[in-house]
């Protein structure tokens, strides 16, 4: 196993030492299932890894204790933890996790207690699995190039738009949703919805493929009709929402990519220290040669 000593560094506490000790001893225990190469295939492991975490008690990480969650507010060297281990491990599951905690990241900041209570205990427990459609063909790190539109009607709102590389697309139960609400250039006038899976108007038309098979989706929103409960946080103050919740999440990609990198020296350290060349391996010391 790599170099582990940074947990003692005393950026972490006592509870992050415990956390990192006992997922990766669960881990260890734990048989995830296989996955295929075909998207049915991944779209089923990822639902089953979404189940493991949350009867390992692990999702609670995702949402405030309010709401069934393990702290009063998410911790980012809690996530970090947990991304780097399940990393180690197996991909889909460290993919399953966080997109828990992304997909359902904005409302545990800005929801309202409905909002709240309808969702996040759901995601807690698994029940419920969370999308977050921000990306689009043409607005990825350039977030204020979206397209997306949302008119207000006497009703609610009606939305157009496409959405791409969504994680969880097509296995998703909801769907953090922006768009622009106003003509206001730059990364202002738009905001953040909830939408839901089988809302009319919403259609998953096409599932993209990537190295590291996990649902992947472009949705597409043709006079897609949300109610005004559906607005996420203040009108107009989506680019603030999205950011603060990629702001919470971001570290958590590099504690994955640790997780990664460890695993595969470990790999590597295994393969090359076994494999037999010469009639030894380079485990066993070198025999001595009187000269």
């Amino acid at each position: 196993m790599a170099d582990r000593s940074y947990l003692d560094w005393p950026f972490f506490e006592e509870r992050h030492r415990k956390l990192a000790q006992e997922l990766d001893d669960w881990c260890r225990q734990t048989k995830w299932p296989h996955h295929g190469d075909s998207v049915d295939a991944t779209d089923e492991a990822c639902r089953q890894r979404v189940q493991l975490l949350a009867e390992g008690g692990w999702l609670r990480w995702c949402v405030p204790r309010e709401f069934g969650g393990k702290h009063e507010s998410l911790d980012v060297r809690s996530l970090c933890l947990i991304r780097e281990t399940l990393a180690r491990y197996d991909a889909l599951a460290d993919f399953s996790f966080a997109m828990q905690g992304l997909g359902s990241g904005a409302i545990s900041l800005y929801g309202n207690s409905e909002q709240k209570r309808n969702i996040l205990e759901e995601v807690s427990a698994g029940r419920m699995i969370a999308g977050f459609a921000l990306s689009e063909p043409d607005a990825g790190s350039d977030v204020a190039a979206m397209n997306s539109k949302a008119f207000s009607t006497t009703e609610g709102w009606k939305v157009n738009g496409e959405k791409s590389w969504i994680s969880n697309g097509g296995i998703a139960d909801y769907y953090t949703l922006f768009a622009k609400t106003s003509d206001q250039p730059g990364s202002g006038g738009f905001s953040a919805f909830l939408l839901k899976a089988d809302n009319p108007g919403l259609s998953i038309v096409e599932r993209q493929e990537v190295m590291a098979p996990h649902p992947l989706a472009r949705l597409q929103l043709k006079d897609a009709e949300l109610s005004r409960e559906a607005l996420l946080g203040e009108e107009g103050k989506g680019f603030g929402i999205a950011m603060a919740t990629l702001n919470i999440f971001r570290p958590t990609v590099g504690a994955a990519a640790l997780g990664f990198a460890r695993r595969a020296l470990d790999e590597i350290l295994h393969y090359s220290g076994n494999r037999n060349m010469y009639g030894q391996t380079m485990q066993k010391p070198p025999k001595k040669h009187n000269r």
